[in-house]
């Protein structure tokens, strides 16, 4: 019985799957932003599986304490005259022209900075050793100032760790959490590593207690955390290493859809996951793109992670009127406590969610399947303050809080927009070859909407879409990223580098099999970081007799030129260890009738895309049936989530009880 649970901002969600009958079912509850734990345990148990489960998690507890900063007490120790590594950083800024950006302020302050004499150059070779007696001092000075965690970054340790690991060593028996970059990140650039090293070390103690408070709880010998780079890995390993679950929830709704999408035969994805607090999005064109240049809150990770990005548009992202008197939505979000103002718990800022309700998008009686009725009376009188305060003039036909809420959908819309465009045509990607993929528990009110500003022709909302990210945790398999800077010329022989894989190849090889995957279910993938000689920044091309000619067509394809004649270096290795996990059977049925009148429920009064209000049909989406043919406008509401058809839309239900949408671009 294998158990996938997402924490998101608004709930917390449980998809359950038994490996012998091939059932799948799924369970949602209110998170507990204050004590994430308690959800997860109060979800267990009421989804009462009587037997010991195999967890995969996604947390968002490492996320929250660094977005929050309340990480730990946090010090850094770098080789003497480098301590500044992390105030300084590139010289790059997000934004080019904004005169007035501001950097973010480092995780560790200036006084908890220190320095250890000791030097190494860039061949790996000892100029300096280590001052054992200044090293006595710096420990004693570390307990002094109270700290918790301590970060070590010396200069050129992914070539010499040995000064690291007797830092590491005298700190870790003091009692310390200690995070060596030699062991989190072994590879060039010394603010990356470094920015790494301190996140990893930042978010530790708050991950370790969460951790092993959950493991004492459970009391399941199979506990595993969703990594960032879309696979698992046991939890007792994942507290040295906190930082590869910094974006774990985000990973699992890409796995999720490619996995949902794929079985129903689409491979070109643009994934939409729009939850409560955020949305975030992906493209795969075949495959789950991976980077080694994510950030978050402003500060580069430099782990591998999958190819995400994210706003901050959810369905419970507040509506407000600013300064100027424009009206904008998010990033703010009500979240779980106390929720849109339609929850009913105290919540009195209008959100997405009360704007989908007013506009009558959602069943307020069906919410849930039921179990949490909205109140559409409270949502229309946020709503209608809020087009006073904005001075909104009624669009025709509809009331005041009905044109404010049409305005906050509008600008919602427009964000997310933006998101879908950064990821597709700013990449180079035509959005006309991709479908989108629309999942998270607000995703199916604006996917039509989006994919028609976009061009994107068709909007697969899978079965279960609410709770794909818990879904794709189960169908993640066990994975560990390994990488090491070498440095060599180009024409480095095959043999010569397969013989520099094997240290990375043995460490996978021993930590898979200690995670109980036999031999016979590991895959081993080999890559490597190249570059022209002179560049700032690499590919990454996988190991093969003709590396150097692949470097060069990957070059052409991402930047539309070559320079075969240029020599080119291997800056890093790259070695992703995979544990193959059984994976979960997708439902199928044969295409029936076309005719939906089983599902349907009744027609209700919808304020529609253009501001016109229109007697809707609404679909029950758990009573359609394969090959079900809808036409907007409609609603179709399921158990956890609800899809809007608009006018000239087209839908159909396949085998695997999806719901695809023909988005007509004319409507």
């Amino acid at each position: 019985m294998r158990i996938g649970i997402d924490i998101g901002g608004t709930f917390t969600d449980f998809v359950i799957f038994d490996e012998e009958s091939g059932e799948v079912r799924t369970h949602k509850l209110p998170s507990t932003p204050n004590h994430p734990a308690e959800a997860v345990l109060h979800g267990l148990d009421e989804v009462e599986t009587g037997i010991s489960p195999y967890i995969i998690h996604g947390s968002t507890v490492a996320t929250n304490a660094l977005l929050e900063r309340k990480g730990a007490r946090t010090a850094l120790i770098a080789t003497k005259g480098f301590r500044d590594v992390l105030a300084i950083g590139r010289q790059t800024r997000p934004d080019l022209y904004d005169f007035f950006v501001e950097r973010p302020i480092p995780l560790v302050p200036e006084e908890l900075r220190l320095e250890v004499n000791e030097r190494v150059d860039s061949s790996g070779n000892v100029i300096m050793p280590l001052e054992e007696g200044g090293l006595e001092n710096m420990v004693n000075a570390l307990l002094d100032l109270n700290v918790d965690s301590v970060a070590v970054c010396l200069l050129f340790s992914f070539l010499y760790p040995e000064h690291e690991r007797r830092i590491a060593q005298r700190l870790r028996e003091k009692g310390l959490y200690v995070s060596c970059s030699c062991e989190i990140l072994p590879e060039f650039r010394e603010y990356e590593r470094s920015s790494t090293t301190v996140i990893n070390a930042y978010v530790a103690p708050i991950m370790s207690r969460y951790i092993t408070h959950l493991e004492a709880r459970l009391k399941t010998p199979d506990f595993y955390i969703m990594q960032s780079n879309g696979g698992t890995i046991r939890s007792d390993k994942i507290l040295s290493e906190p930082v590869r679950a910094i974006l774990s929830g985000p990973a699992g709704g890409v796995v999720g859809a490619q996995f949902v999408a794929g079985a129903a035969g689409f491979e070109k994805l643009i994934t939409f996951d729009m939850g409560g607090t955020s949305t975030d999005v992906s493209l795969c064109d075949g495959e789950i793109r991976v980077t080694h240049e994510g950030g978050i809150g402003g500060f580069p990770v430099r782990i591998p992670v999958v190819d995400v990005h994210t706003v901050g548009s959810g369905g419970g992202s507040i509506a407000r009127v600013d300064a100027g008197g424009v009206l904008r939505v998010g990033p703010s979000s009500a979240g779980a406590e106390p929720g849109p103002v339609c929850y009913g718990r105290g919540g009195v800022e209008p959100t997405v969610t009360d704007a989908n309700l007013v506009l009558g998008r959602l069943a307020a009686d069906r919410f849930l399947g039921g179990r949490m009725e909205l109140d559409p009376g409270k949502a229309d009188a946020a709503l209608a303050a809020l087009a006073k305060k904005a001075q909104l003039h009624p669009v025709s036909g509809l009331s005041f809080a009905q044109t404010a809420a049409l305005g906050v959908i509008q600008v919602a819309n427009a964000h997310m927009e933006r998101a879908l465009r950064v990821i597709s045509v700013e990449r180079g990607h035509d959005p006309q070859d991709f479908i989108l993929v629309s999942f998270g528990g607000a995703g199916g009110l604006h996917a039509t909407d989006l994919a028609r500003a976009m061009g994107i022709p068709r909007v697969f909302v899978p079965k279960g879409a609410s709770t794909l990210s818990a879904f794709g945790m189960i169908a993640a398999d066990l994975l560990k990223d390994y990488v090491q800077t070498v440095m060599l010329p180009g024409d480095t022989s095959l043999e010569e580098l397969e013989q520099r894989f094997e240290p990375l190849v043995e460490r996978g090889m021993e930590e898979l099999r200690g995670q109980g995957v036999p031999a016979n279910r590991v895959s081993l993938y080999r890559e490597m970081d190249m570059r022209y000689v002179g560049q700032g920044y690499e590919i990454s091309v996988p190991l093969n007799r003709d590396f150097e000619c692949t470097f060069h067509d990957l070059h052409k394809k991402r930047y539309g030129h070559s320079s075969p004649g240029i020599p080119v270096e291997v800056v890093n290795l790259r070695l992703r260890a995979v544990g193959a996990v059984p994976k979960p059977v997708v439902q199928r049925a044969d295409l029936g009738s076309e005719d939906p009148e089983q599902a349907l429920l009744d027609h209700r009064p919808v304020v529609l895309t253009g501001g016109k209000i229109h007697k809707t049909p609404f679909y029950v989406g758990e009573s359609l049936q394969p090959g079900n043919k809808l036409n907007g406008p409609a609603i179709v509401v399921y158990l956890d989530t609800t899809a809007y058809l608009a006018v000239g839309d087209h839908a159909w239900v396949d085998e695997g009880f999806n719901l695809v949408v023909e988005v007509e671009h004319d409507a």
